[in-house]
C-alpha cells in the first residue's frame, strides 16, 4: 500500500485501521471497535494525563491537556506536531454520561481545517457501547458545511484519527 500523508508530516501506510468512516452532507462519522471494557476506553478519552498519551497521529504529542469534564467545563489539547509548529484543540462539553457519550463543541475560530481532530467550530458527539468486553468507539463529527467537512479530510481528519485511535488501542491494551 503507498504511504498517505496529509496531517501535518504526518504519514502513515495504513490508513485503513479504522473500522469505519462514513461521509455525510456535513458529517464525518468514524467508528473503531477496542479489546477492552467501556470504562476503560471511556477513561482513556476524558482523564488529561490518559489523553496526553495517546491523543494524535504518530508523531504528534499532547505536552499540554486540560479537560473539565462537566457539562460547560472546558478542554485544551495542544499537539506538538513533527513540524514543530503547535496545533490547539480547544472547546467545551455539551453533554457528559459516563461512561456512555460525550458530546463536545470545538472552539477554535481558525487553523487547520482538521483542528487537531476537531475541526473548527464544529460538534462532535463520541459514543462508547459495550458487548462481550469489546467497545465500540464512535465519533461523529457535524460541521459547518460541505466545503468545512471537505477541508477537514483533505487535511488528513480521517488518516490522523486512525493513527489516534491505533494508539488509544495500543495503550488501553497496556493498561
Amino acid at each position: 500500500m503507498s504511504e498517505q500523508t496529509g496531517v501535518h508530516g504526518a504519514s502513515t501506510t495504513d490508513p485503513a485501521i479504522l473500522s469505519s468512516v462514513v461521509l455525510f452532507e456535513r458529517e464525518i462519522v468514524i467508528s473503531r471497535v477496542f479489546d477492552a471494557p467501556r470504562a476503560l476506553v471511556f477513561k482513556a478519552w476524558t482523564d488529561p494525563k490518559h489523553v496526553a498519551q495517546w491523543w494524535g497521529p504518530t508523531g504528534f504529542s499532547a505536552p499540554a491537556c486540560e479537560i473539565d469534564l462537566r457539562v460547560g467545563g472546558l478542554f485544551r489539547v495542544n499537539l506538538l506536531g513533527p513540524d514543530g509548529v503547535e496545533y490547539p484543540c480547544t472547546g467545551f462539553f455539551r453533554e457528559v454520561v459516563e461512561p456512555e457519550r460525550i458530546v463536545y463543541v470545538g472552539t477554535s475560530e481558525d487553523g487547520p481545517a482538521c483542528g487537531s481532530g476537531l475541526p473548527p467550530r464544529s460538534t462532535v458527539t463520541v459514543t462508547f457501547e459495550e458487548s462481550d468486553r469489546k467497545t465500540t468507539l464512535t465519533i461523529h463529527t457535524l460541521l459547518e458545511s460541505t466545503t468545512h467537512r471537505d477541508a477537514a479530510m483533505r487535511d488528513g481528519f480521517n488518516i490522523g484519527w486512525g493513527m489516534s485511535l491505533e494508539r488509544l488501542a495500543e495503550y488501553v491494551m497496556k493498561a
